[in-house]
């Protein structure tokens, strides 16, 4: 039976990308959904664009774009290097792409360019890196920076008083819209926790690849996951996020 995968934040960790994707044992009918933020942190960034373009060759994939993408693909597009982007990953990414064509460039800036801002499927599960803030979905977001920054989202889902029944009028209406959402952006080490966390119908599959974390394969079916080492110890002379 075929098996779809959601994967957390990579930020430039080709190394346990590949570690991942290989303890996942993947099948050729086997579909995949990356939840974005492909770059910015370790120093393979420029590299796993590369792996994921090829990756998509052989099997059905799914890339929804997250902040960290949007940075990179503004400034491969001619755009000024954001400070805040360069701070938070940004020299590194820049760095990985040393020695690349502008030919290979633009191959990337194609990739980035059709990335998604979200995904519904057919048994109405929401993929989004971030959240959104309208009530009726994101198909109504005012705001699409939404997609890639709120965290509204989750911090509601996480902190839901579990007493309050979904016919109440005060369960929120944005938990109404899906059956289940997943999401990545806010890393569950923020909570002291090392693998995905869920509130109320919220999955949260950032489990910290980018700081001292995993990476994070998830089978959204049956919730079992798969997970990388710590991402600092596949890179022992990097410090990836950590400042």
């Amino acid at each position: 039976m075929a098996r779809t995968f959601v994967i957390g934040d990579i930020h430039g960790a080709l190394r346990a990308l590949e570690q991942v994707l290989d303890r996942i044992k993947l099948k050729a009918d086997d579909q995949l959904i990356f939840l974005g933020d492909y770059v910015d942190g370790w120093s393979q960034s420029a590299q796993v664009i590369d792996y994921l373009m090829q990756l998509e060759k052989q099997y059905h994939c799914t890339f929804i774009k997250g902040n960290h993408d949007a940075w990179c693909e503004a400034w491969l597009m001619g755009g000024f290097p954001d400070q805040t982007w360069q701070f938070n990953g940004g020299r590194e990414t820049v760095a990985s792409y040393e020695g690349f064509s502008q030919s290979q460039k633009n191959s990337h800036i194609i990739f980035f360019n059709r990335m998604k801002d979200y995904v519904v499927d057919e048994e109405n599960r929401l993929f989004i890196h971030a959240g959104f803030t309208s009530m009726h979905g994101p198909a109504m977001e005012r705001y699409d920076t939404s997609y890639h920054w709120d965290r509204t989202l989750w911090e509601m889902a996480i902190t839901m008083d579990k007493r309050i029944k979904k016919d109440s009028k005060l369960f929120p209406k944005r938990l109404l819209v899906f059956n289940e959402i997943f999401i990545g952006h806010t890393p569950t080490i923020n909570y002291d926790v090392d693998v995905p966390m869920n509130g109320c119908n919220v999955w949260n599959v950032d489990t910290g690849a980018a700081f001292y974390g995993k990476l994070t394969a998830m089978d959204i079916k049956t919730k079992k996951f798969w997970q990388s080492d710590p991402v600092q110890q596949l890179y022992p002379n990097e410090k990836g996020r950590n400042r």
